[in-house]
């Protein structure tokens, strides 16, 4: 019998030793994460908001990260889905993340194409970064100085004036879309690769209008190369106090620019705990405070994974219900 007892304590201890050899290689405690670099990997081009404030994040993380620096990877196109794509298919090891938006985090799967991924089970939530204000612009050379009067001369001129944007399903396309639908008015979409491209196009008289955040548009404004029209939130802009929002011309019109960090489903709780409180501590960082509220005009948000989560959620439920009232299409 003490054969046999010894025998079985001997196979238990390799059955053990088994599961340890063939645990994948991201399951490390999360207290050591990370060991090496974190891609962050952003739906944009170098130089649009996303990009500069996936950068900005990146200023502070290594201080709280054990060294290790947050890479931004730009993976612009497909409306987001191509960079969203990339990650889904990543281990949930928390070394590939994602600076989730609306367009393919909560929009793009309502448009008709089939993404190879689905935003309700494809992401785990981290945090929710900061929301920034954005505006619908004019050329200059155009004569409007309200919402209203460029709306009213659309309607005369269908399918005459053109609008910038970063893409199919990116947000810029579906909140000029929204705004097209609910003001009675067909405006032609012209794709560029980040608000920093929209922005020379209307400067360079090749769009007529555009939905760009303040952030990237506000040097020009102050100049007066571009016009400001309306806010696309009912917020106030401290920026730009004497810009009404697009609600006082369109009741109930009410949009949001959102960006968080998610990584790939089925990251360990504990590791999602860790790498949210790294977050969390960079949004304290004064300087990467002072570069997201003033230089880029954004509310910082932060809070738990599950906060992000649920608004996450409350998106996925509220967008396909206005793409489908707005009749919004990926082409």
């Amino acid at each position: 019998m003490p054969n046999a007892s010894h025998a079985a304590r001997h196979a238990i201890a390799c059955v053990v030793l088994a599961v340890f050899a063939a645990a994948p290689a991201f399951a490390q405690p999360a207290s050591q994460w990370p060991d090496r670099p974190v891609r962050l990997l952003v739906t944009v081009g170098a130089g649009g908001a996303a990009d500069t404030l996936s950068r900005n994040l990146s200023q502070g993380f290594a201080q709280f990260a054990n060294g290790q620096p947050l890479i931004v990877e730009n993976r612009p196109g497909a409306g987001g889905t191509i960079a969203a794509a990339a990650v889904a298919r990543e281990k949930p090891d928390g070394y590939t993340l994602f600076l989730a938006e609306v367009g393919p985090n909560a929009v793009s799967h309502t448009l008709g194409a089939k993404l190879p991924y689905d935003p309700h089970t494809a992401f785990t939530p981290i945090i929710h970064a900061a929301n920034l204000p954005a505006v619908v612009m004019i050329r200059p050379t155009l004569p409007y100085t309200t919402l209203a009067e460029f709306i009213a001369a659309a309607k005369q001129q269908p399918g005459k004036f053109n609008y910038a944007s970063a893409g199919l399903g990116n947000w810029t396309h579906l909140f000029m879309a929204y705004l097209n639908s609910q003001a009675g008015i067909d405006q032609v979409n012209v794709v560029y690769r980040s608000g920093s491209e929209m922005l020379t196009a209307l400067l360079k008289n090749e769009a007529d209008t555009a939905v760009i955040t303040v952030s990237t548009a506000l040097g020009q404004i102050r100049e007066g190369r571009v016009r400001p029209l309306a806010g696309v939130s009912m917020r106030p802009m401290p920026q730009l106090p004497d810009t009404p929002s697009v609600g006082k011309t369109i009741p109930g019109f009410d949009v949001a620019v959102w960006h968080g960090i998610a990584g790939p489903a089925g990251m360990d709780p504990a590791l999602v705990t860790r790498i949210n409180a790294v977050f969390n501590q960079v949004l304290q960082v004064p300087s990467v405070r002072s570069a997201i509220s003033e230089a880029q005009a954004a509310d910082i948000v932060g809070g738990s994974a599950q906060q992000f989560d649920n608004f996450i959620k409350s998106e996925l439920k509220r967008w396909p219900e206005v793409v489908k009232a707005a009749g919004i299409k990926s082409e």
